[in-house]
């Protein structure tokens, strides 16, 4: 555990987690994590999901104005007319869901308000088109986009095999906003370019690419611009199987990055509320960072309970196993107007935990 981490109440009277929709004990205590300023009440397993789903590898979360929280998940084997994304009120009560045409898909999410009405960006990864879809709240489609028409993404002699050529892989991860109204791609399971369009959806630059050097990626799974100094963003990636964040200034220029495995392990997005930068760690925690990005905290944190959940990662499919104040997966997290956090994790049966904000 973290030494500036603590759990303030431990005790759980069952052995395992409750499951999705269950009623928990009465005398069940629900753990406190974190720091001074910074301290959160987990209450796993949050939200009541109807007995006709049930959930398929949980991936991303996004809140819209009014604070319904809407969570995405891959749906690997979908019962017939699943769906993909479902909506629940600020207290956890299911709404209402949509997304059957893209099973096996349900990946990254993010709301925006443009004008007076709000609107949901899609990226879904592994389905063959509506790789980018943006719907309204309802989840009526306004438009998709398929592959970059662009020279990265176009066909190339095999260097294999001068007489083949190869088709460079696009599956989009997440996406972020950009100042001047536009929003950012990036292409964490395919080529490892982050795509910058226009607000009128249009490409307007690629960089990026695979390695391991300055200004290169490997798997960029989640983005976000950086606003915390002012007049001076700058977009924030997760370099994922990097191990690190890289910083980039908005035309694409690189900046820096951390140090491979040291300030995150394997961050899979990030999102900002002040000056606090939130970064989902798939590696069993949730790390919150200063103005100056240092870490103020490694929420969930402990390297004897991370590397049972490594080993094979058996723990995500076991959720008997799972201890309460920490975390297996985490794939994704968002702010609620309150400061609390929602966390949404990479597990095959499902898991969101509401980190309640309480000091």
């Amino acid at each position: 555990m973290n030494r500036r981490e603590f759990i303030a109440t431990a005790a759980v009277t069952s052995t395992g987690p409750v499951l999705l929709g269950m009623t928990k004990k009465a005398e069940e205590k629900k753990p406190v994590i974190g720091v001074e300023g910074h301290k959160y009440e987990c209450v796993h397993n949050w939200g009541e999901l109807p007995g006709e789903f049930e959930w398929q590898t949980t991936h991303n979360v996004a809140l819209d104005g009014a604070g319904n929280v809407y969570i995405t998940h891959q749906g690997l084997k979908n019962k017939k007319g699943m769906d993909t994304v479902f909506v629940f009120d600020p207290k956890g009560k299911y709404i209402r869901s949509f997304g059957k045409d893209w099973h096996e898909g349900g990946h990254g999410i993010e709301i925006r308000k443009e004008g007076s009405e709000e609107f949901i960006y899609f990226s879904n990864t592994w389905t063959k088109t509506k790789k980018l879809v943006k719907t309204n709240l309802k989840g009526e489609q306004v438009w998709e986009k398929g592959r970059p028409e662009c020279p990265e993404y176009a066909p190339r002699p095999d260097a294999k095999d001068a007489t083949k050529t190869v088709t460079p892989a696009y599956n989009p991860t997440n996406i972020c906003w950009l100042p001047d109204g536009g929003f950012n791609v990036g292409d964490g399971y395919g080529s490892n370019y982050m795509l910058n369009y226009d607000k009128d959806g249009k490409l307007v630059k690629v960089f990026g690419g695979s390695g391991k050097g300055e200004g290169q990626l490997q798997t960029p799974h989640g983005q976000w611009v950086d606003d915390r100094v002012k007049d001076k963003p700058v977009l924030v990636v997760c370099d994922r199987a990097n191990a690190r964040l890289s910083r980039f200034r908005l035309d694409g220029t690189p900046i820096d990055s951390t140090a491979s495995g040291q300030v995150v392990l394997f961050p899979a997005h990030a999102k900002i509320r002040g000056d606090v930068l939130l970064v989902p760690d798939l590696h069993a925690r949730v790390s919150l960072f200063d103005k100056e990005n240092k870490p103020i905290v490694h929420l969930g944190d402990d390297a004897e309970w991370r590397k049972k959940v490594l080993d094979g990662f058996k723990v995500r499919s076991q959720p008997k196993e799972w201890l309460p104040g920490k975390f297996v997966h985490p794939h994704d997290a968002a702010f609620d107007k309150d400061g609390n956090i929602f966390v949404v994790e990479w597990v095959s049966t499902g898991r969101i935990t509401l980190l309640k904000k309480v000091g």
